[in-house]
């Protein structure tokens, strides 16, 4: 399976937008790590890009990503690729041990609270976002508390990466595709 056709599977079973992007965003971390590590981009993007493609008709565990691995496999999906998505839910059963499952789960919580970070900035930009400011907020727990901190610094940790990091490999990654994620800012989208 190819980018592409993963991303018609998330536009035929995900119409929401906010979590589209999240899957976008959750991909530009992917993709620029696997460029990082030598790994195959395109891989890597379709495990990003379908990781939650069930959630609007599972939205709840155990549900959630039990339930659609069998939909991935029907459409082609690979093995590998199936259970890295299997894998990035910690009641799953599927322990990570592939680079490629340590590196989803460690960039689908981070991703999603970089997103909320950029939201409250003046500017509603990703480019307002630093690590230190992120770490700030990762105290916080009424900030966006539906993201587990747990899994942020687990995830980290299990993919060998120092926090803080992760947090700025991500932010830059997220960065280079703002528009398209969002994050642009509004002084941003006023010109387009």
């Amino acid at each position: 399976m190819n980018r592409d056709e993963a991303w018609n599977i998330v536009c035929e079973f995900v119409k929401n937008d906010s979590l589209r992007r999240h899957m976008l965003a959750v991909e530009a971390c992917m993709v620029a790590y696997a460029d990082k590590f030598n790994e195959d981009r395109e891989r890597w993007a379709v495990a990003a890009l379908l990781h939650d493609f069930d959630w609007e008709i599972h939205p709840a565990a155990p549900d959630h990503p039990m339930q659609g691995e069998p939909i991935l496999r029907d459409r082609g999906v690979d093995e590998e690729i199936r259970r890295a998505i299997l894998s990035h839910a910690n009641y799953s059963g599927v322990p990570r041990v592939s680079l490629l499952e340590h590196a989803l789960f460690a960039c689908d919580e981070l991703s999603g609270f970089l997103t909320a970070c950029s939201y409250v900035k003046p500017g509603r930009s990703i480019f307002e976002v630093d690590a230190a400011s992120v770490k700030r907020k990762l105290k916080d727990k009424a900030f966006a508390r539906t993201v587990s901190r747990e899994d942020i610094v687990n995830g980290a940790q299990e993919f060998g990466m120092n926090l803080d990091e992760h947090i700025a490999f991500c932010i830059e990654a997220m960065k280079a595709r703002a528009p398209e994620l969002g994050l642009a800012g509004t002084a941003q989208e006023a010109k387009a």
